[in-house]
């Protein structure tokens, strides 16, 4: 071992200095109020239609803002740039209002000429919509999450009416159409930024350079390093007029990209970033004890799951997915690995859920029954496969290696040989939706609060389309009738109703071995005031500000 004084010791230290100095001139001049934020990984996309996860849902969600939202730290719907709407024709029509004088942000090669109107509003989402939209095919991925949700199918068509007002008209009415629009893909674009890059055929700068109506603004972004915003000074909302004494809104926010929980943590504690992602349970006692920090803790509406391709043998036959559920000691990977802040999964939903099903047993564990169900299937000497482990922290799954490493030891007592793969997070989910593994560990937090973010998103047939959230590629007739006829309705009884016969056939089924639902854990600096927890993963540092 190097002494801290030796020439390895002063590269290390040079190379971190390095490293913080970057982080902090990328932000600008303004360092005294700019806040970093590790966080735990890089974007797939920086356009709010093509993002998936929560990690890319944080980084638009700085940059945009929806026709709908969600209050903060609430699943309680509000107006945002729509001012107001209404429902007619027995909820198939939504005609919305929008806010006069909403401004976009402006770039080097960019500076809009009008406010906010109806056609950013149809750009925004005939580009998700239309197959041959000349905005479809550009920026990489395809608009995932809107075909998971059936949004294609649903909608009828997409209207202006005037300048300040849009029609959407549906096939049928669908209870979750409004809290969908508040979701990360909602985000509205300038359609006249589009038009702009459109003429000097650079169309994929709208994902590189994006241009939103959000608190920040798009300052530069560098993958494994650092995504840099600047405050919007002519942001439509205004600022609350309490805060905190002492305490100046911050007009520089830089993402730091840390993967590392204990890097972050070290982060944390040197002030090198002020708000850190998901400390490990292991280090929650040393975030209570040290003077400087807080820590932070809320209940998401999350699960972690070990999802097995059912379109791929053996994991095709319901037996063997029985076994596999059976054989894993799903309680000692709660205790060993997410500690207090783990709960038992038995279903899709998490028991904050109104539609999740209490009378549904634990799956059990059971290692003689499960051989006996591998010798029905005619797999009595075992058999091999691949396990894919996350390759980063997640809110439901803060180490993705040794949660494998735990399965693997149960499998293997049962004759199941799993060979432990990863890649980094981006290849890794690419490899997911692309239908590679056949087991593989993942996870959600919900997007809107809605059963039907889980149920459908997940386990919905349209989603086991290549490229869907269905990993599983699971597709049940009548869970999936179950589901649909569920968003058909308002009526919270009846659709509570068909979502606990929908959590049966999932048990039926078994597409997944559900681990865990979690208290998902934050840490700050003691000079941050205003960030909250949120049950829906999003971490908004609009109206946050730092002591002096």
């Amino acid at each position: 071992m190097r002494r801290a004084g030796s020439k390895f010791g002063l590269v290390a230290s040079l190379v971190a200095s390095l490293l913080a100095s970057l982080i902090l001139g990328l932000a600008g001049p303004a360092a005294a109020r700019t806040l970093v934020y590790c966080s735990e990984g890089n974007p797939e996309s920086l356009d709010p239609g093509r993002v998936t996860t929560t990690t890319a849902m944080n980084v638009t969600w700085q940059m945009f803002n929806n026709l709908v939202e969600f209050e903060p730290g609430t699943t309680t719907l509000r107006p945002a740039l729509a001012e107001s709407w209404t429902v007619s024709d027995e909820g198939r029509t939504y005609d919305f209002t929008l806010r006069e004088g909403v401004r976009f942000h402006a770039n080097a090669r960019f500076a809009p000429s009008r406010t906010l109107d109806a056609d950013d509003v149809l750009f925004s989402f005939l580009r998700q919509w239309r197959t041959d939209h000349p905005y479809h095919r550009i920026g990489g991925a395809d608009f995932g999450y809107f075909r998971d949700l059936g949004l294609a199918a649903l909608i009828l068509g997409i209207e202006r009416l005037d300048a300040r007002r849009v029609r959407f008209r549906l096939r049928e009415a669908d209870a979750t159409f409004l809290p969908n629009l508040a979701q990360a893909f909602g985000g509205i674009l300038s359609a006249e930024y589009a038009e702009r890059l459109a003429e000097s055929g650079d169309r994929e700068e709208l994902a590189r350079s994006p241009i939103g109506t959000g608190p920040f603004r798009f300052a530069g972004y560098r993958p494994d390093l650092a995504m840099r915003y600047r405050g919007f000074p002519d942001y439509w909302r205004k600022p609350a007029g309490d805060r905190a004494e002492g305490s100046a809104p911050i007009d520089g926010l830089v993402f730091s990209i840390t993967p590392n929980a204990a890097v972050r943590l070290t982060k944390l504690k040197a002030g090198e970033c002020q708000v850190a992602a998901f400390p490990s349970p292991a280090d929650l006692d040393a975030v209570r004890s040290d003077p400087d920090l807080v820590l932070l803790s809320g209940e998401e509406l999350n699960v972690a799951y070990l999802a097995l391709n059912t379109t791929r043998p053996p994991m095709s036959d319901v037996r063997v997915r029985r076994a596999i559920n059976l054989a894993i000691d799903r309680q000692a990977i709660v205790e060993a690995v997410y500690g207090a802040a783990g709960r038992l999964a038995r279903n899709p939903l998490p028991p904050g859920s109104w539609a999740f099903h209490d009378g549904l047993p634990e799956i059990g564990f059971d290692r003689e029954a499960a051989v006996r169900l591998l010798a029905e299937a005619g797999l009595a000497g075992g058999f091999e496969t691949d396990l894919w482990f996350l390759p980063v922290s997640r809110p439901y799954n803060p180490n993705g290696r040794r949660v494998a490493d735990m399965i693997q030891a149960d499998l293997a007592r049962i004759g199941i040989r799993a060979n432990l793969v990863t890649r980094g997070w981006g290849e890794y989910r690419a490899a997911l939706y692309g239908g590679e593994p056949t087991a593989m560990l993942y996870g959600w937090t919900s997007d809107n609060g809605d059963p039907d973010n889980f149920m459908n998103v997940l386990l919905g047939c349209q989603a086991a389309a290549p490229g869907g959230a269905n990993l599983a590629r699971w597709c049940d007739p009548a869970y999936d009738a179950a589901i649909q006829a569920a968003r058909r309705t308002d009526d919270r009884e009846a659709r509570t109703r068909l979502y606990r016969e929908a959590q049966e056939r999932f048990r039926a089924g078994l597409p997944w071995v559900p681990l865990a639902h979690t208290v998902v854990h934050m840490a700050t600096r003691r000079t941050v005031a205003g960030f909250r927890m949120d049950p829906l993963g999003r971490y908004l540092f609009e109206g946050v500000t730092l002591r002096d």
